[in-house]
């Protein structure tokens, strides 16, 4: 009876996307573009694991990190000079004295634009414990010529075995949340499979081009080699799915692959023909994004959107509120989001893919900067994400005319004047300290 009872709890939670893997893929459309035109390279033996709470996500993380053999990769947008990247850091001068090679990159105007930001003396000791870490483009003067094409990506790979991508940087708030508006919401992922060469070889690719170094060689594509062999304590993928799951690597490389995020979007707005679920913090939305929107609603398809009631970018809420607007008006159910910042970069077609990662629905995402995010052929990975939409409803409020005219006259004035800066509107900018994390009792940090 226990084994039956097992196997009936284990259906439950395996049905949906069982069904959905059943039907017709809307993910063909998507899939084949990526591939004639881009070159993007499809596998079917991935694992990936959704974390949905900045707890879970460094709480993995950190066990990765620690059980480093070989080489440890990271590649951020911005390290918050808090607790958690003290205590990060801390692990890595350890795996260093293990010999394990580390290798770091940050963005300069990340790191310029954070109220905390790594100091040229944090970096200093970085380096003298073993570590290499460099900077992408510091900003220098007069400025204005390192406004474009910043690197927004979010990477780690450990031992070309273990990836971690999506859309957290490495700062406490992702835990305690910020002042000024409570918690802060986001989405990442862990990717175990071939997928994480792709990973692999974008890293190692920018890493080249950022040090002037030729780091190469088959050891940093270990291949088939399982990341269950040795990396103990991590959260499992239990669906039903796991290990056979499709995913793409999604890297978007001004001049070379710069139309790739846009035109994924476009492409799966078209190829829909159910459903399309999106969460997006900065959905500020470019014209032809905008319309693909609009033939998916006028196609009948149940276009849902989230996006978060604050924003750490005071213009930022006014555009949005005009855009959620306008497609309310046209048939998409629009939900604001009032339990944080909802800083989650999401999209779920017909429950069949999802496509997430760091990529924002503004112009600085799809027209300048890089990005990466990852195409997830798989309806259970794709449900899992669908189940933390719906819950995420309870914390929103649905945009309705009769609420929308409820909103301050000159606040909706606002929204109707800032629409000329949405190429102009910077996603990812920096708030105050908030209160330290376990991360800094729990490690000791021995640096400054």
């Amino acid at each position: 009876m226990r084994r039956f009872l097992f196997v009936c709890v284990m259906l439950a939670a395996w049905l949906p996307c069982l069904a959905a893997d059943s039907g017709g893929r809307a993910d063909s459309a998507v899939v084949g573009m990526l591939r004639r035109d881009y070159g993007v390279r499809f596998s079917d033996n991935n694992r990936v694991v959704l974390f949905t709470t900045g707890q879970a996500k460094f709480d993995d993380l950190f066990a990765a990190v620690g059980q480093a053999r070989h080489t440890i990769h990271m590649e951020y947008f911005n390290f918050r000079n808090d607790s958690i990247s003290r205590a990060l850091f801390a692990i890595l001068a350890r795996k260093v004295k293990e010999g394990v090679k580390v290798r770091v990159l940050f963005d300069g105007f990340g790191n310029a634009s954070n109220n905390r930001p790594l100091r040229p003396s944090h970096l200093d000791t970085c380096r003298a414990l073993g570590m290499e870490i460099y900077e992408f483009d510091p900003l220098r003067f007069p400025y204005l010529n390192h406004a474009l094409h910043r690197d927004h990506r979010k990477i780690v790979v450990i031992d070309g075995m273990v990836a971690y991508t999506g859309g957290m940087n490495v700062a406490d708030y992702y835990i305690t949340g910020k002042p000024e508006f409570g918690e802060w919401r986001d989405v990442h992922m862990r990717v175990e499979g071939d997928a994480v060469g792709e990973l692999q070889a974008i890293f190692v690719g920018f890493w080249n081009r950022v040090t002037g170094q030729n780091v190469q060689g088959p050891d940093l594509y270990p291949g088939e080699k399982d990341a269950r062999c040795y990396f103990h304590g991590l959260k499992p993928d239990t669906a039903a799915t796991a290990g056979r799951k499709r995913v793409g690597v999604v890297d978007r490389v001004p001049r070379q692959t710069a139309d790739i995020m846009r035109r994924t979007f476009i492409t799966a707005l078209d190829a829909a023909q159910k459903q399309v679920q999106l969460i997006n913090p900065y959905f500020t939305l470019t014209r032809d994004v905008r319309r693909a929107l609009d033939r998916a609603i006028e196609r009948g398809v149940d276009v849902q959107i989230m996006v978060s009631a604050k924003s750490d970018i005071p213009v930022t809420p006014r555009i949005v509120e005009r855009r959620a607007y306008q497609l309310m008006k046209r048939g998409a159910k629009v939900w604001f989001y009032e339990g944080g910042f909802h800083h989650s970069k999401v999209m779920m077609v017909d429950s069949a893919f999802t496509f997430a990662g760091s990529t924002n629905l503004n112009s600085r995402s799809l027209k300048f900067d890089y990005e990466c995010n990852l195409l997830i052929a798989d309806s259970c990975t794709t449900h899992e994400l669908q189940q933390m939409f719906e819950a995420d409803k309870r914390r929103c409020f649905r945009l309705t005319p009769e609420r929308w005219r409820q909103f301050p006259a000159w606040q909706r004035f606002k929204g109707w004047m800032f629409q000329i800066l949405t190429p102009f509107v910077q996603s990812e900018r920096r708030g105050r300290p908030v209160c330290g994390s376990s991360y800094e009792k729990a490690y000791h940090p021995d640096y400054s």
